[in-house]
């Protein structure tokens, strides 16, 4: 094999290791969407589904790892390329960890279906509709190299925070007023917590991307930091 036919198998593995990253990821948006419609409409059916994805995510953590690990062994990656392959490394375990969250909500909801509900839901499904956007948007800049993508993050980031203060601060306030109905308050205080954390994965992977593309690793709420060039 001539060098130049090694580095297009080489480009070829890496942007496949790169799609089935973006692969993994919609897995992921999917089990969002099915937990939270689990919890709103009570469908325990729904969150069974959900949980059972959560296999479909670890085969996709297995494979990609494989991958990287065999371009690290086989290929000598340039220094973008290298930056690239240990992005994707950290990029799975926090998408694999969303999964769990994922997976968590579909159990809460399971808990809840055979109780009254506490209160219509309103604020629970609207962060879950930006911690959609955001896995999407961040996942879809990993394979794109965007970094414009990381203020955009590191401010939903905080409306999700901002969302799941008001979330525990209202259940608390339910529970004061009724403690008879504190045991689904409290799944519903973890159902936030949850989503509050894939947020929190969310905005590693920016600042994997931002690493990615500059070499340097900067906080995502950094602001101070210089603009970014690649």
């Amino acid at each position: 094999m001539t060098q130049a036919e090694a580095r297009k198998a080489f480009d070829e593995e890496l942007n496949k290791l790169q799609e089935d990253l973006r692969k993994m990821g919609l897995v992921v948006e999917e089990m969002l969407d099915k937990a939270i419609r689990a919890l709103e409409t009570r469908d325990v059916n729904l969150a069974e589904e959900t949980i059972n994805m959560d296999d479909i995510v670890d085969r996709y953590n297995f494979a990609i790892e494989s991958t990287a690990l065999k371009l690290l062994a086989l290929q000598q990656p340039m220094a973008r390329d290298l930056r690239t392959i240990a992005a994707a490394l950290y990029i799975i375990k926090d998408v694999e960890r969303m999964g769990d969250y994922a997976l968590d909500i579909a159990k809460t909801a399971r808990k809840l279906a055979p109780l009254e509900p506490v209160r219509p839901l309103v604020l629970i499904p609207k962060m879950a509709e930006i911690v959609r956007g955001m896995l999407h948007d961040s996942l879809q800049a990993f394979v794109n190299h965007d970094i414009d993508v990381i203020a955009q993050v590191a401010r939903q980031d905080d409306e999700v925070d901002a969302l799941y203060r008001e979330v525990r601060d209202k259940m608390i306030d339910v529970i004061r007023t009724d403690p008879q109905v504190a045991l689904p308050a409290v799944e519903l205080i973890l159902a936030a917590r949850y989503l509050e954390r894939i947020a929190d994965h969310i905005t590693n992977v920016g600042e994997r991307i931002y690493y990615m593309e500059t070499g340097e690793l900067k906080e995502l709420h950094d602001q101070s930091s210089p603009p970014v060039s690649s």
